[in-house]
């Protein structure tokens, strides 16, 4: 293809030879043995517990950064359990590599499944999971003193040792969790308590079990229950799970220390700037009346009941809402949904804070919605990204508090000001459809409305005014050809110029 040609057309090649940026993890290539290999990804435990469930078809997840290990992995596991058993290799997941990807499961009808890697460890329903995190190295000496050096000296230090010390961590440590929290809690007691927030044993390895039980012995907190007046001590390097647990904990002191770097450090003064920008999206949601529900998940429990939560409370607003399922977030795909003027998204805990610099329109979450909707939004500062919390939160609430909202809204006529724009809007009012004679709002019927009506006797569609897609259509201004071109007599031909462009001859 000649180079004048490209700028219209391709030969696509570009889509074959194009790289991806993928941050390897290349913890196991540094191993010195096979034993050490199968230590690291457990490979006997997970063998075991395939042969005593007698699994027949089970998927393996990996996420993208170790793609590299699978097929060694594969060849282990395969030599191990028994010839009536199979297994698949999912190289690419539906959704966000830290949730279990059910739905490329049942692709292939599996019966059970392991997750390799970082995971959410959000609670899930359909398919038994067996999670194997990879025992990534720690130094335990470096890491409690360094913690304690940062806590130390810290000037509020003083007054943060009569609290609660919450220690969390990336999941690719729990196999040393139980003597952390121990040499921890030496230092530590009696002037603080320090508790070990965990998740359910089941939902643990084999092998990580009992490093749990040993940090549990004396203090425990499960994942559903929260401290807030606390120090929490986070151990892992950066990722999206650090960002979530200071964004939810905004009023702690949370001290990180990083295994890669060996480094501590507060990381809690990066708290205000991540909440004044998620205060600004949800701002945005406030300014829309069309919303787009995004389904980012299928595997995480609950999703069922808090979209179906979405539905009602944008439908008791009087927004116009669509559901839609995407898989994995890119703005190409996202810019195809025009009318939409705010997305909410339903993803697990670490994928639901999206940073929407890119995208065309703004991502919320769920909880951001529920403030963005409220007749007079307040914030404290609190944040809820657990699915279970958000719907206990809200089935718990004031149902008088909830009748004088719903009023608010049906009496609420006067303009709103956006703290956006700067100036004062009227918001659409979908669900409704006016009586010119009376003047009077009545509830439209769901059911019967669609976005064209059908044709006449002229050959024409009839746009309805609760349609979202129909008035954004009506407000673009390009409205397609013309459909007289081509019916019209032609014009008169005349001889145009010939030659060259300086020298045009008439």
């Amino acid at each position: 293809m000649s180079a004048e040609n490209t700028a219209f057309s391709s030969s696509g090649e570009e889509v074959i030879t194009r790289t991806i940026d993928v941050e390897v993890d290349n913890t196991a290539d540094n191993l010195n043995s096979s034993a050490e290999f199968d230590a690291f990804y457990e490979i006997e435990q997970t063998a075991t517990e395939i042969e005593q469930a007698d699994y027949k078809r089970v998927a393996l997840q990996f996420p993208d950064e170790l793609l590299h290990d699978s097929v060694q992995i594969f060849r282990r596991l395969k030599q191990r359990i028994g010839s009536d058993k199979e297994l698949y290799v999912l190289a690419d997941t539906s959704y966000g590599s830290c949730c279990v990807d059910e739905v490329a499961a049942q692709h292939i009808d599996a019966n059970a499944l392991v997750h390799y890697g970082h995971a959410c460890m959000s609670q899930t329903y359909r398919l038994p999971v067996i999670y194997v995190f990879g025992r990534k190295p720690i130094d335990l000496e470096d890491c409690v003193a360094r913690l304690l050096d940062t806590f130390s000296s810290d000037p509020s230090s003083h007054s943060n040792r009569r609290k609660t010390v919450v220690v969390r961590h990336d999941v690719a440590y729990t196999h040393q969790i139980g003597e952390i929290v121990t040499r921890l809690r030496e230092a530590l007691c009696p002037e603080s308590q320090v508790i070990y927030r965990t998740v359910p044993s089941k939902l643990l390895p084999p092998s990580s079990v009992e490093a749990s039980e040993k940090a549990e012995s004396s203090d425990l907190l499960r994942v559903s229950e929260t401290v807030q007046d606390c120090t929490v001590f986070y151990i892992g390097d950066e990722s999206l799970g650090l960002t979530n647990l200071l964004i939810t904990h905004s009023s702690c002191d949370v001290y990180q220390y990083s295994p890669t770097s060996r480094t501590s450090r507060l990381e809690s003064g990066k708290t205000n700037k991540l909440l004044m920008r998620r205060y600004a999206t949800m701002q945005k949601g406030r300014d829309s009346d069309v919303f787009g529900i995004l389904v980012g998940t299928l595997g995480v429990a609950s999703y069922l009941p808090l979209i179906k939560h979405i539905r009602a409370l944008l439908t008791a607003s009087h927004k116009k809402s669509y559901t839609i399922s995407v898989g994995k977030l890119n703005p190409s795909k996202l810019a195809n949904f025009m009318e939409i003027e705010c997305f909410v998204l339903v993803a697990c805990p670490e994928n639901s804070l999206v940073d929407a610099k890119d995208f065309y329109r703004p991502i919320i979450t769920p909880y951001e919605l529920e403030i963005a909707l409220q007749s007079e939004p307040s914030w404290t500062g609190k944040y809820v990204l657990d699915f279970e919390k958000l719907l206990a939160e809200y089935s718990h609430g004031d149902d008088e508090s909830k009748s004088e909202h719903m009023e608010d809204l049906e009496n609420e006529e006067s303009p709103m000001f956006s703290l956006v724009t700067g100036r004062y809007r009227h918001a659409k009012r979908y669900g409704f459809d006016t009586i010119p004679d009376a003047g009077v709002a009545k509830p439209s019927n769901p059911e019967s409305s669609s976005a064209l009506a059908p044709r006449n006797r002229d050959n024409a569609l009839t746009l309805l005014s609760g349609s979202a897609a129909g008035q954004f259509l009506q407000s673009r201004s390009y409205q397609g050809l013309d459909p007289r071109l081509g019916q019209d007599m032609p014009s008169v031909l005349e001889q145009g110029r010939s030659g060259i462009a300086r020298g045009y001859e008439e």
